[in-house]
């Protein structure tokens, strides 16, 4: 959109020390082009919802199999070793020692148990064991890394210099940002004005939604792999896709000036916390509410050093690949036919977006909104491997069982109608029970489907009594009754 002539910005906002940020013109040069993108969402978002919850996305999942999905979910992440490395190279030493501290905190200080006081149960004050580090080593090592640059700020032991190495790795580079940001506000839809529409942009907007979805199917699989769960069933996956678009009309209205989609980096804190509840992300965004309505404390994470966050992408893009290699485990490596069709998924996905980035002049149709899906579509490495995945594996002889789609389907099948599945994968609040059990919704592809035998063996698992309180307080005192 920002390579379209009439979004070119003036030559009078070109130099900073000229331009008056806080004029009404330039206010207008850059709320009408958040009002453009506000339009440009929300349409693409439409289109997001009705591919989810239609169920086109769980019919196409019949021809994805390990082949696709493998070389998908590791070039989530591995074309993001440049920007996570340039983020580390702006300091090494503060890289280095968070690179260390995740890995001391979850790899080998994870079966450590620190005694914490506790009060309650049958024995009132006590002392429990609690796995911190295996709970927490994200959080500790970002936290433990952020003080220590913040100590050396403060005795000047980083240069002062912003052209001297290491300058980015101070905690004060981006005060203005702690200092201007306000203590309150409540953002409301329509905040930048009417949002438009553009063809232009609704095409683009669209080409990076089909790459959102490639990436969640793929971020989906990886994340049940991380937590031990079942593979997530077709309706699950229609309606993550659907919910996504759903997210991104809300963005659009808004004016966050983005679309949400699952986020890969926190698939590969999965692996690295092995915390896997949904409860956590309920929380989190409640945190995040909260930061979006005070100011002040989400400008505080502002001023995390690059360098702390280069650190932490290295392990977490780490997790992310070797998660998207290990569904191979299911493939016949053996074979000279997969081996051909990972290896060249994999080289295209890195190669191709690469030089389409380096050379985008070169693919001009002569049609802007053609050529703008071209290049989104092109330039996204999880699309283009993904796809040569899918369409090689589906167009090569191959059988079944040396394209893993024999294990592959058979723990499809087990994890689709099992109560095990529908209790990760149920609508909440016994929805997946009391909903679900309607003829009318049994069509639906966005609900699971559960027989009257399965609904009562669900039922009878939800209504325990989960009783045993943990004494580390990580578990609280439950009763779910039964719908039905």
């Amino acid at each position: 959109m920002l390579s379209l002539p009439a979004w070119k910005c003036p030559e009078w906002t070109l130099n900073a020390s000229l331009a008056n940020t806080s004029s009404p013109e330039f206010t207008e040069e850059w709320q009408k082009r958040v009002r453009e993108l506000q339009g440009a969402i929300m349409v693409a978002s439409c289109v997001q919802m009705l591919v989810g919850f239609s169920g086109l996305i769980g019919f196409l999942m019949r021809f994805i199999g390990p082949l696709t999905i493998a070389p998908t979910i590791s070039l989530v992440a591995l074309p993001l070793f440049e920007s996570a490395g340039n983020d580390a190279g702006i300091h090494w030493g503060i890289s280095s020692l968070t690179i260390f501290l995740i890995v001391l905190f979850s790899q080998y200080l994870k079966n450590v148990a620190i005694p914490v006081p506790v009060y309650g149960g049958e024995k009132r004050c006590h002392t429990s064991k609690f796995y911190l580090f295996q709970v927490f080593p994200v959080l500790l090592a970002l936290c433990i890394s952020w003080l220590i640059c913040f100590t050396l700020t403060v005795t000047n032991t980083f240069p002062s210099v912003p052209t001297a190495y290491g300058y980015q790795a101070r905690t004060d580079t981006k005060g203005s940002v702690l200092s201007q940001a306000p203590w309150f506000r409540f953002p409301y839809p329509g905040q930048w004005g009417l949002p438009t529409i553009s063809l232009a942009g609704v095409f683009g907007i669209i080409a990076g939604v089909i790459s959102s979805m490639v990436e969640s199917v793929g971020d989906y699989y990886a994340c049940a792999r991380l937590v031990g769960a079942p593979p997530p069933p077709k309706h699950a996956i229609n309606r993550g896709i659907g919910i996504e678009g759903l997210g991104c009309l809300l963005a659009g209205a808004w004016g966050t000036g983005n679309g949400t989609t699952s986020y890969s980096e926190n698939v590969g804190a999965l692996g690295i916390t092995r915390v896997g509840s949904r409860m956590v992300i309920v929380a989190a965004g409640c945190v995040l509410l909260l930061m979006g309505v005070f100011g002040k404390i989400g400008a505080a994470f502002a001023t995390i050093p690059p360098p702390v966050i280069g650190g932490m992408f290295l392990v977490m893009f780490g997790v992310i690949s070797a998660v998207g290699i290990s569904n191979l485990q299911y493939v016949d490596m053996n074979s000279s036919r997969n081996l051909f069709v990972f290896g060249f998924s994999i080289y295209c996905g890195l190669a191709i977006p690469n030089w389409v980035n380096k050379n985008a002049e070169k693919l001009q149709t002569g049609i802007l909104q053609l050529d703008q899906v071209i290049q989104v579509l092109l330039t996204t490495g999880m699309f283009v491997g993904g796809f040569l995945g899918f369409l090689l594996d589906n167009t090569i002889p191959g059988s079944p069982e040396e394209r893993g789609l024999l294990a592959w389907n058979q723990i499809q099948e087990e994890s689709e109608e099992t109560v095990r599945a529908s209790a990760v994968y149920g609508l909440p609040w016994g929805l997946g029970t009391a909903f679900c059990s309607s003829r009318c919704t049994q069509v639906l592809p966005f609900c699971p489907k559960l027989d009257r035998c399965e609904q009562d063996e669900l039922c009878m698992s939800q209504s325990t009594v989960y009783s045993n309180i943990s004494t580390s307080g990580r578990h609280l005192q439950r009763v779910r009754e039964c719908p039905l």
